[in-house]
């Protein structure tokens, strides 16, 4: 029995120990429940239960939009107060100047047993004293007592005794000596001719006609002077010369 006895008074002291703290529960819950409960809190729960975002009310509305138009307005004078800034576009760059192409001063010799068949390219000068079957391009001079087959360029061109087949392209003088034949059109700045010529002589500067020359075909130059004993069956035009004879007598 003793045991019984003392399970029974620890089982009601446990007890007496739990009752005040559900009492003081119990009597909160009161408190809050008699609480009194505005119409906007309930409103306000409800909203919240079914998802609504609350919607702020007229008065809320009129201040949030005065404060805007007080912000538009600050910003507003702020950037009429602010000084405009000038922008300067860059200084346009100078072009890098373009360096003339290099002209070396070796010279290439086409010897008399020699025959080239095909296009010559140098950065130098070139002697042809044998045969060439192509284009030529260099950049100094040409001396050719060879023949040549195909057009040659360069910055002078000067022929003695020798035949040529294609166009003549100096950007300086070209001299056809005696005993050359050149069945081609000639371009140069200034031409000295004492062969024959089968084609148009086009020269910017003067032309002149030795003795011993025969050219068939028109001459275009700023003058032109005919030695006694040349023969020519074309036109010849002074194209380039400071007076024009046909905007003289226009009339």
């Amino acid at each position: 029995m003793g045991f019984f006895q003392e399970l029974k008074e620890d089982l009601s002291q446990a007890v007496n120990e739990l009752v005040p703290d559900e009492a003081e529960t119990a009597a909160s819950a009161v408190e809050e429940a008699e609480a009194p409960v505005s119409e906007e809190d309930i409103f306000a729960a409800a909203e919240a239960s079914m998802g609504i975002e609350h919607t702020p009310d007229l008065e809320d509305m009129i201040a949030a939009s005065e404060e805007m138009d007080r912000a538009m307005d600050d910003l507003k004078s702020e950037i009429d107060s602010t000084p405009e800034r000038v922008i300067t576009p860059p200084e346009p760059q100078a072009e890098p100047e373009i360096e003339p192409e290099y002209v070396s001063d070796e010279v290439a010799t086409i010897t008399k047993m020699m025959t080239v068949n095909g296009d010559l390219n140098s950065r130098g000068s070139l002697d042809v004293i044998g045969a060439v079957n192509g284009n030529i391009k260099v950049k100094g001079k040409l001396n050719v007592t060879g023949s040549i087959v195909g057009n040659s360029e360069a910055a002078e061109i000067y022929a003695q005794d020798a035949t040529i087949a294609g166009d003549v392209t100096s950007t300086g003088s070209v001299k056809v000596g005696s005993n050359t034949v050149i069945r081609g059109n000639i371009y140069a700045t200034s031409a000295v001719i004492a062969g024959a010529v089968k084609g148009d002589i086009d020269v910017h500067g003067p032309v002149i006609l030795d003795a011993t020359a025969i050219v068939m075909g028109d001459i275009k130059s700023k003058a032109v002077q005919i030695n006694n004993g040349a023969a020519i069956e074309g036109r010849c035009s002074q194209c380039y010369a400071d007076v024009s004879p046909s905007n003289f007598f226009k009339d």
